[in-house]
């Protein structure tokens, strides 16, 4: 009989599978376990390190690694060590494979299926009964930090009260998840970018002239920043939901393209026509960017 059952790979932040074994047993215990898995995987930010949830038959254990989490459902009678050793591998096999980066960037559940694959035969190798010597050996090794222990009945979810205790607010504000960048909004990034980095340039550098010699540049150095931090503001809104997006974007526009016009002298027409273009296909990359139309349930 397997002595784990399921694993799966998820983000601290929101708790989103990003990678999960295809397993699936059709009892009782088992799917109340996956049910309880779903909840803790969503408070994983305010939890230790390391934990196990443990119940008469199953138990989760969970080992977080900075914005990503391993999460397994094993038969109580497993050796916590030896589940333990069999996330940790999980851990570096993702790690491997997976930078912070497109961790953060991923927008829909199980986005790296690719890594199911690497799940499924680790779970295999740990199951395997030929590992007994293994088991001895990690078994011998104390746990550093021991994992906190929890209780599944402890687990629980039921209009924000757990075991009538009230649920601790994860966020103030609700999470909302954007559609995925496209390749037009990632051109945008980049000339938005660009753009940033010169008007920084040309502001810092006409500064260190301007206000050494005279004060009538000063204004030019101001509409050089002022247009600097519009275009950080303008990368921003496209990543991120805010609240009043389209208002912003307009606002950061018109900011830019009062900018650009006033430093016409330092400009020249071309480069001024160059900015505002940039500016506004930034703007119309973020009025376009929706919110996804519903909340996707993980099925974990």
């Amino acid at each position: 009989m397997s002595m784990i059952l399921f694993a799966c790979v998820v983000r601290v932040r929101d708790g989103l599978p990003l990678s999960a074994s295809t397993d699936f047993h059709p009892n009782k215990d088992f799917i109340e376990c996956r049910k309880r898995l779903k909840i803790l995987s969503s408070t994983l930010a305010r939890c230790p390190d390391r934990g196990t949830a443990k119940g008469r038959v199953l138990s989760i254990h969970f080992h977080t690694c900075g914005d990503v989490a391993f999460m397994s459902i094993c038969s109580s009678s497993f050796p916590a060590a030896m589940a333990f050793c069999f996330l940790e591998a999980l851990h570096w096999e993702f790690r491997a494979s997976y930078d912070s980066i497109r961790v953060g960037l991923a927008s829909r559940p199980y986005a790296f299926l690719d890594f199911d694959g690497t799940i499924q035969k680790a779970k295999e190798y740990f199951n395997d009964v030929s590992c007994s010597q293994l088991k001895e050996d990690v078994q011998q090794e104390p746990l550093d930090p021991a994992p906190v222990i929890l209780h599944l009945e402890d687990v629980a979810e039921a209009n924000g009260v757990a075991n009538g205790h009230t649920a601790a607010h994860l966020e103030s504000a609700p999470s909302y998840r954007m559609q995925p960048v496209s390749a037009l909004g990632i051109l945008s990034l980049i000339l938005n970018i660009m753009c940033a980095a010169l008007n920084l340039i040309r502001g810092v550098h006409l500064a260190e002239h301007s206000f050494q010699e005279d004060h009538e540049g000063a204004g030019n150095v101001i509409a050089f920043l002022i247009a600097f931090v519009a275009c950080i503001l303008q990368c921003y809104l496209y990543l991120f939901y805010t609240s009043a997006r389209k208002l912003r974007s307009f606002g950061l526009w018109i900011f830019i393209c009062l900018c650009n016009v006033y430093l016409h002298g330092p400009r020249n027409l071309w480069q001024i026509v160059f900015h505002i273009g940039v500016a506004s296909l930034s703007a119309c990359q973020t009025v376009t960017r929706r919110l996804w139309e519903k909340q996707l349930d993980c099925g974990l």
